[in-house]
């Protein structure tokens, strides 16, 4: 039977809610929030409200907030359904729950820029750096600088950061399609991590895009972390054989 998002009026007393009721007082939460994603998350077990005898949905407090994690976990956490249901199975047995902890940098500290600006010549001095590694790591798009309106092109922060780790992988014997790898390898994970944040991107409010930056940061850290460590698990099993 089709349900109306709002059922008659005689289920909608203190104990019980609709389903019509649950999502606009969820609303300002999950603004996606609809009648066919309340049902498929029933549909999937992951909620279970009682039904009137004529066969509308009734939703207690208990139901609304089990509604709500699920929909947290799915929103800030990015959580599988089936691992948001084994977490369930806690929750029916009375059990804490644990929720991922948020450990790495604050988007603050992580995006923050100290405002360097220097040109072609500056970027040289200070990476080390000549001329000709400089176009080439433009032209592989490893570097990427700030096309000002007058023509001239300007390089900032994160430029300087990436001029001087190229300069010691120069250093050691790479090339510029070398190099190129790597970046292909970050902008892979670049694409990854906006994936996870575009749910949140899509209504642009405060406190969506501060949540972004948190994944975002969050994410990057461990990003880096995992893979140098595995990097570097790969590279002692060399020495050592």
């Amino acid at each position: 039977m089709a349900e109306d998002a709002t059922a008659p009026a005689h289920l909608s007393d203190r104990q019980t809610r609709s389903i019509g009721e649950v999502i606009n007082s969820l609303r300002t939460e999950f603004p996606d929030l609809t009648v066919s994603k309340v049902r498929f998350l029933e549909a999937q077990g992951l909620i279970n409200p009682a039904r009137s005898p004529s066969g509308y949905r009734m939703f207690t407090d208990d139901d609304v907030d089990r509604l709500r994690y699920v929909l947290s976990e799915q929103r800030d956490h990015f959580l599988p359904l089936k691992v948001i249901k084994s977490k369930l199975t806690s929750w029916d047995r009375g059990e804490e729950l644990d929720t991922p902890r948020e450990t790495g940098p604050a988007p603050e500290a992580y995006f923050g820029s100290a405002g360097v600006s220097m040109a072609v010549d500056e970027l040289g001095r200070a990476s080390g750096l000549n001329r000709e590694q400089i176009d080439e790591l433009i032209a592989q798009k490893v570097l990427d600088p700030l096309e000002l309106p007058d023509g001239r092109r300007v390089f900032r922060d994160e430029d300087l950061a990436i001029a001087r780790s190229a300069y010691r992988l120069y250093a050691r014997g790479f090339e510029g399609r070398h190099i190129r790898s790597l970046r292909l390898a970050a902008d892979r994970e670049v694409d990854l991590l906006a994936q996870l944040v575009t749910p949140l991107l899509r209504h642009k409010n405060p406190k969506n895009r501060r949540r972004a930056a948190e994944v975002l940061a969050d994410g990057a850290s461990a990003g880096a972390q995992l893979q140098e460590n595995l990097v570097r698990s790969r590279l002692r099993r060399i020495l050592e054989g």
